[in-house]
């Protein structure tokens, strides 16, 4: 794999993290403990062991049912963005790790595609709910099936 797809991986994991902030890890730990993803030896191992997978797992279908709920805060809150930033980066490293490159720069692009996919994520929900007048609820399920869906396309590239 060359270092450029490496990163717009990366960056496109990142962005994954923008959608749904658990998501990401979560199709991460999945991608390692399937084998997909060879994080052996690293100080990322854990994320293929059962436990991680089950507890990410069950941490983003959480999260998949709080975005539902009135209640729940935007995405582009500063403590919202810190999490999605958190997150991409941890699965950001988890594909920098088992593509052999710069972990550093792995955490980086990660938060970097972590913070434009909130961004890109809320406008493009937000324009397709006004233009065409539809609630938000059959949206962000669209938005959940995107997220998991390419998520999984991600990590099954390694």
């Amino acid at each position: 794999m060359t270092s450029s797809l490496a990163f717009a991986l990366i960056f496109a994991i990142g962005m994954i993290a923008g959608l749904r902030a658990l998501t990401a890890p979560a199709v991460v730990c999945w991608a390692a403990h399937l084998g997909w993803l060879n994080l052996q030896g690293s100080h990322l191992a854990w994320m293929g062991s059962t436990a991680a997978v089950a507890i990410f797992s069950i941490l983003a279908l959480a999260e998949i049912i709080n975005d539902k709920l009135p209640a729940t805060g935007s995405r582009l809150a500063p403590p919202s963005l810190v999490i999605r930033s958190i997150t991409g980066a941890l699965a950001g490293s988890g594909l920098a790790i088992a593509a052999h490159q710069s972990l550093l720069l792995g955490i980086l692009v990660a938060i970097v595609g972590a913070l434009a996919g909130s961004f890109v994520g809320y406008q493009v929900r937000h324009q397709i709910v006004a233009g065409l007048k539809v609630p938000d609820f059959p949206i962000a399920l669209v938005e959940d099936a995107i997220a998991i869906g390419c998520g999984l396309l991600i990590v099954s590239r390694f």
